[in-house]
């Protein structure tokens, strides 16, 4: 998500933050609704009552959370209608964004901009930034399963998997698997995926989508050709990069994104548990 991005979504949710008398940090419902790009509010109904029921698993008290209040609009004709609305914590908020689809800016942004309590615009910027690259390498083992698995159906050779795998990476960096290993200084035991960078961690997950898309399309059969239709993908996505400055091999390594898995869950659950510490 870009930092031009992030900004403007920052500035929308702080504007339709409210504080109590408690000084309590709330939004209204129609507001989120809004916010998260909801067109109607049955549609977004559901999504708070999917949360209230999170809300409850997780040991909390829904009342505390969600707070039903009437409000009076105006209508034509100087008439006025009286609506349902809620008034949501920021834990609540963070529930009902948690059901929303991440694939939506708005989704995403607020998946994590509620889940930090304090809401300076660096610590959000690098809480999505982590929030991507997990959820890119999460996407990529989706694709490379698929890809073994589609390879297995049609050789019936769960070896060649790991070989394709590795020419791929090949065309992509201009370096076998263990030689960009070796030079990111990573173990060979681990995976090489799991140090990328996000821009590269999409770039071998869009030329294993292809390469899926095209052995089906195409109705590839021998694990020779498979190969063959991986290095192409991986070259034509190197070169794509090549042409935007990108030279996938000369980036360094970052952050396990183990680890980075495993912060992101601790900061979920002790979210969980105590909505009011963290």
């Amino acid at each position: 998500m870009k930092k031009k991005i992030i900004k403007t979504l920052t500035a929308d949710f702080e504007s339709y933050s409210n504080i109590t008398e408690n000084e309590i940090e709330f939004w209204f419902a129609r507001d989120l609704q809004h916010l998260l790009g909801y067109t109607e509010w049955r549609n977004f109904t559901k999504a708070i009552n999917k949360a209230k029921t999170a809300c409850e698993t997780s040991g909390h008290k829904i009342p505390d959370h969600f707070v039903e209040v009437n409000k009076t609009i105006d209508m034509p004709k100087d008439a006025t209608k009286d609506i349902v609305d809620f008034m949501l914590t920021r834990f609540a908020c963070y529930l009902i964004a948690q059901n929303g689809d991440p694939k939506k800016e708005q989704i995403a942004f607020a998946q994590n901009y509620f889940a930090v309590k304090t809401r300076k615009f660096e610590i959000i910027e690098q809480r999505i930034k982590d929030w991507e690259r997990l959820h890119a390498r999460q996407k990529l083992t989706l694709s490379e399963k698929d890809l073994s698995q589609l390879i297995y159906d049609r050789t019936g050779n769960d070896r060649d998997f790991g070989i394709i795998r590795s020419k791929g990476d090949k065309a992509l960096f201009g370096f076998s698997t263990s030689e960009m290993k070796s030079k990111l200084d990573i173990k060979s035991n681990r995976s090489l995926a799991d140090f990328l960078p996000t821009i590269t961690i999409k770039a071998k997950d869009f030329a294993t989508e292809i390469t899926i898309f095209n052995v089906k399309d195409k109705d590839i059969k021998s694990g020779q050709q498979i190969s063959w239709e991986h290095i192409r993908n991986n070259k034509g996505v190197r070169k794509l990069l090549l042409e935007r400055g990108i030279k996938p091999e000369e980036l360094p390594a970052e952050v396990d994104v183990k680890k980075l898995e495993r912060r992101v869950k601790s900061e979920d659950k002790k979210f969980l548990k105590d909505p009011e510490k963290l």
